[in-house]
């Protein structure tokens, strides 16, 4: 598949219609900004990302950069807006059963149970939201396999906070054999239940949806948007004048397949 680079990321060049017909197994991420800017010093993250089968463009401002670059994407592929658009291509597929893990305490209950009652049927097999620090904690670790693979679930949405979704997906997936589909959506199970506002429209077109989510949790996200991203347009003016280097050159001899 043929890929767009963006500082040190591949991101695969595909429309949303295309990944939803081809994405039957493997690992789905969506870097935006403040991940390529994580994936700057993480050698571990980078790494990760680049074993994913899939890497797909969840901002429009890495779709302006793309386009910037000369080496347009034909869109991006927000999570937020792609989780939706699986399960309604699932509808009828019974072989399509998903486990949502994340979020806060209930929240990814509440998104089951509206899913459902949308899909009018068990489409969502199970949910859980995991404590705080779950990911160095053994036995919650081993009951989350457990709820996974008696769940018979085919798909997980893992939605923990980047990067430590797809750290605790690459890390763990090998003791949930069952599931073909791994999906790092960061904040979509709490979009699901209700929890959190996307967007409306006209802010998404005008590549605004980053400062409306600002809005809503300013505490939260002003380190993220005004502190350590900036520097990603840094780098892009680097690239752009063929004067960036990857930080992590010795692992990057091989494109990913």
């Amino acid at each position: 598949m043929s890929g767009v680079k963006i500082l040190n990321v591949e991101l695969d060049s595909i429309t949303q219609n295309e990944l939803l017909k081809r994405l039957d197994d493997g690992v789905l991420v969506t870097p935006n900004v403040d991940q390529i800017v994580k994936m700057q010093s993480d050698r571990e993250y980078y790494d990760i990302v680049r074993r994913a089968e899939w890497v797909v463009c969840d901002s429009n401002i890495l779709y302006l950069c793309a386009k910037l670059l000369g080496t347009p994407l034909p869109e991006a592929i927000p999570g937020s807006s792609f989780f939706p658009a699986f399960y309604e291509y699932h509808r009828h597929d019974e072989d399509c059963k998903i486990f949502l893990l994340g979020a806060m305490d209930g929240v990814a209950q509440k998104a089951m149970e509206r899913i459902n009652q949308k899909m009018g049927r068990e489409m969502i097999v199970g949910a859980y939201s995991p404590s705080y620090g779950f990911e160095k904690k053994q036995e919650e670790n081993e009951a989350i396999y457990r709820m996974i693979n008696e769940s018979g679930a085919t798909t997980v949405l893992v939605g923990v906070g980047c990067p430590k979704q797809e750290k605790w997906i690459d890390a763990h997936k090998s003791q949930m054999p069952n599931v073909k589909i791994w999906m790092a959506l960061g904040a979509t199970i709490d979009f699901e239940a209700g929890n959190v506002k996307r967007a409306p429209v006209v802010w998404r077109k005008l590549y605004m949806e980053w400062f409306y989510r600002f809005l809503q949790e300013p505490k939260r996200m002003y380190k993220r948007y005004f502190v350590d991203d900036p520097i990603f347009f840094w780098l892009l003016l680097k690239q752009v004048l063929c004067l960036y280097k990857n930080p992590f050159e010795s692992v990057e001899q091989n494109k990913r397949q």
